[in-house]
């Protein structure tokens, strides 16, 4: 072959290589462009979706409330208030008036105040564009810091009547910051979405304000509650794990005080524990009922993540004892998993003998742990704590209940729109028909007429 023929053929590749790298890069560049354009569309879509479910809904809401915020906007008037405007920051962080209802804090008033129907007159910024239905909570200019971005995120989309960080609050979940939930909506946003939170909000409406400022501590049948957040809550047992002295934190729910009602032993324990937290809904209405707002539902399921993290920054330690064979073992896979740093000492399933108690006990103490977790059940898990507690060598030592088979997957934890409306209990209920109906169907009545009688007693 003679090299000129090479030469041509060699020419011949490269342009071809050229022209068909130029069409690629050409059908690269319109296939980016096309999905641009789709998801622009998509997402231009969901917001004419999201806006036309807005004024149908403000629409029908104020026609339905019409009759009835009319008279209540006299008998306002009458008392010396009325409608006012106030400054708020709206989507692009652009002021607007917000219209509300300024209502008197007495007789009818308080009624229409828990009902929220002082908001009423804000549909009409929700037909303007100003709000949403639902949204992250409106806020008067200068009240959060711009410089934060999760702060920033949030007026993405317009302020709305009801948020996350609302209903949270109000069933006592709210563990992280507001900004984080607002982070959240903003993030997964939905038409569908929206619906679920606002039938969400009907029953949150039923349990009050969120966090109140309420005592360090309070009563409730007798029994006493350490009134911590669940962020002092793990910031007092992190103070344990670095200390010298063992101690002993309670949780205690409506189960349990029930429980304690009867069992003279177990209602000394949880009295003199170290800390006793307040731990579900039902402790929630009790503090309402009696007049002692709970500050929030300090659960163990809920602290467990936020212990292991903490254990994973300070190099702490855990013990794991409970539960059934190869469950305690599951949990420590979870923890090594998304905390690698915190320390598993050791584990041991709950199923042994009176007679093997001592070597159980030594266990705990040789493997050198300065937290014990404890999944017995109430009220023995508390119980064998505060029997064991000098001899165990750690610093700190709680009972967890069925922690242990959530976070092995034994058993799936109820959904968070169940937690936001504190029906929680329902979904164990399901689980569980058969073990848990006496507990919740019969012992929640119970507890709530015990702590009614309380409040008749009391005045």
């Amino acid at each position: 072959m003679e090299p000129g023929t090479d030469n041509s053929k060699k020419l011949l590749t490269e342009e071809l290589v050229r022209r068909f790298s130029r069409r690629g890069a050409r059908r690269a560049r319109l296939r980016r462009a096309v999905q641009v354009l789709l998801w622009l569309g998509v997402v231009q879509t969901a917001a004419l979706g999201k806006r036309a479910v807005d004024i149908l809904a403000a629409a029908l809401i104020g026609t339905l409330f019409l009759p009835l915020a009319f008279p209540l906007w006299l008998w306002s008037k009458g008392h010396g208030q009325g409608l006012v405007r106030k400054a708020r920051l709206g989507r692009w962080a652009v002021p607007y008036q917000e219209w509300e209802l300024s209502i008197p804090r007495t007789g009818v008033g308080r009624i229409a105040l828990m009902a929220h129907l002082n908001a009423l007159p804000a549909l009409w910024n929700v037909l303007r564009g100003d709000m949403s239905l639902v949204g992250p909570r409106s806020v008067a200019p200068g009240e959060v810091s711009m410089a934060e971005h999760l702060v920033r995120r949030r007026h993405n989309v317009r302020p709305g009547l009801v948020c996350l960080w609302w209903i949270r609050q109000r069933a006592n979940i709210a563990y992280g910051t507001e900004a984080e939930s607002d982070a959240e909506y903003v993030d997964t946003r939905t038409v569908k979405g929206d619906l679920a939170i606002v039938l969400r909000a009907l029953p949150a409406m039923l349990y009050g304000e969120g966090i109140a400022s309420a005592s360090d501590e309070v009563a409730i049948l007798g029994m006493r509650i350490d009134n911590l957040t669940m962020d002092e809550t793990l910031d007092r047992l992190m103070e344990w794990v670095g200390g010298d002295t063992p101690r002993q934190l309670c949780f205690l729910n409506a189960d349990c005080m029930n429980v304690a009602f009867r069992n003279t032993r177990y209602r000394e324990v949880i009295n003199h524990a170290d800390l006793t937290v307040a731990d579900g809904i039902g402790l929630k209405l009790a503090g309402k009922i009696l007049r002692r707002d709970i500050r929030q539902n300090v659960n163990g399921t809920d602290l467990f993540p936020r212990l292991c993290a903490a254990l994973e920054e300070h190099g702490g330690s855990v013990f794991l004892l409970g539960a059934k064979p190869g469950v305690a073992d599951a949990v420590a896979d979870w923890i090594r998993e998304r905390h690698p740093a915190a320390r598993i000492a050791g584990t041991r399933n709950g199923y042994f003998t009176p007679e093997e108690e001592p070597e159980v006990v030594r266990q705990v103490a040789e493997s050198g742990a300065q937290l014990l977790l404890v999944a017995f059940g109430a009220p023995r898990q508390d119980l064998w704590v505060a029997e064991n507690l000098s001899r165990l060598g750690v610093r700190a030592a709680m009972g967890v209940g069925g922690l242990f088979d959530f976070y092995s997957g034994r058993i799936p934890r109820a959904p968070v729109w169940m937690r936001e409306i504190g029906m929680e209990w329902v979904y164990r209920l399901i689980q569980e028909p058969r073990r848990m109906w006496r507990r919740y169907l019969v012992g929640n009545v119970v507890f709530l007429w015990r702590v009614l009688a309380q409040r008749l007693r009391e005045g």
